[in-house]
């Protein structure tokens, strides 16, 4: 009887522990909600990039898909109550994001000494996961057609062998931005000072324009029918089309190719803060540049990160870094709605 009692209270022990141990309902697993881009940059997260951090932190993730434009709105839409943890953003509205206050700092991302420069954005409340680089694209067996030379200037884009040509998205597109930006800083302006590229734009660039194409499948559709030869596009768009087997090329203008970064940044008042900034040194982590860089044409901004030769026309390693151009947003954001109604008078006209 007493090794029968004996055994009895040692199950009911085991019992009780067991039960402890079992998920209770107020011990549900912490869910971390990300926004960011739809799309191939959806997929990849979803089936490469999220679940290895979910083993490892024992956390749900959830992924909120929008654009940049999207994403911030949802951030203003819910500041009494935010939805997402993290938010990945391209850096003008990331910009915007930071200003706004939706950003908390980066407190707990060990990756940041192995991080360029450029990709800190000057703040410590978001980091540039990845590069684009804002420059040329052009259709090199046009251009050997014709005996022409690979673009090497922005001011190419005013060259008249080029009437007809061309095609650059509009000023409601990051790239179409970028080039007033340029042409600005080209001929005696800069952000602060924008007239110099609307008159440069008006008088010397516009004429060459066939048309001024915001959509990244009607510009494939532009190159593919042969109608331009040459616009101003993301490195990422361009490997995306040259993976088709169109010989479209990326080239780097020698005055440098404008950043366009895809950046993270924890949200504040999130329900879980430690999980959002292992997720933002996560998405820094070599691997998942590796991955990013692969899938979305985006070049690494870790130092550490190694990609294959096959990615190395990407915004890659110091020397292509070094020379990428970095556009003020401080000042642009507050003139952007200005600016794209100046654009249509005047531009676009």
């Amino acid at each position: 009887m007493r090794i029968t009692l004996k055994a009895g209270v040692a199950a009911a022990a085991l019992a009780a522990a067991t039960a402890l141990l079992a998920p209770q309902p107020g011990w549900a697993q912490k869910v971390l909600t990300v926004g960011g881009y739809g799309g191939s940059f959806e997929t990849l997260m979803k089936e490469h990039i999220i679940p290895p951090f979910e083993k490892a932190h024992n956390v749900t993730v959830q992924f909120v898909p929008g654009n940049s434009t999207e994403n911030l709105a949802r951030l203003q839409a819910q500041k009494d109550n935010q939805e997402m943890d993290v938010v990945i953003l391209d850096d003008g509205p990331m910009y915007q994001a930071v200003a706004l206050g939706f950003c908390a700092p980066l407190t707990k991302v060990p990756s940041l000494p192995d991080i360029y420069d450029i990709a800190k954005m000057g703040t410590d409340k978001a980091i540039g996961i990845g590069f684009v680089a804002t420059g040329f694209a052009y259709n090199a067996e046009m251009f050997k057609e014709k005996g022409w030379a690979p673009p090497s200037s922005w001011m190419d884009l005013a060259d008249p062998k080029f009437d007809q040509l061309e095609s650059i998205p509009p000023i409601s597109n990051t790239y179409g931005l970028h080039t007033l930006v340029m042409m600005a800083r080209l001929n005696g302006g800069s952000e602060t000072d924008i007239d110099p590229g609307f008159k440069t734009m008006v008088d010397k660039v516009a004429p060459n324009v066939l048309v001024f194409e915001p959509s990244s499948g009607k510009m494939s559709e532009l190159f593919q029918n042969k109608e331009i030869a040459l616009s101003i596009w993301g490195s990422g768009r361009v490997k995306a089309l040259a993976d088709t087997g169109f010989p479209v090329k990326f080239a780097y203008p020698k005055e440098g190719a404008v950043a366009l970064m895809v950046a993270a940044c924890p949200v504040t008042h999130s329900d879980v803060p430690d999980e959002a900034q292992a997720f933002v040194d996560y998405l820094l982590q070599p691997e998942v540049q590796e991955k990013l860089a692969a899938t979305n044409g985006f070049g690494p901004t870790n130092k550490k990160t190694v990609l294959p030769e096959a990615l190395q026309s990407l915004p890659y390693g110091p020397d292509k870094i070094s020379k990428l151009v970095a556009v003020d947003w401080n000042v642009i954001n507050p003139k952007r709605e200005e600016w794209t109604q100046r654009w249509a008078r005047e531009v676009e006209r």
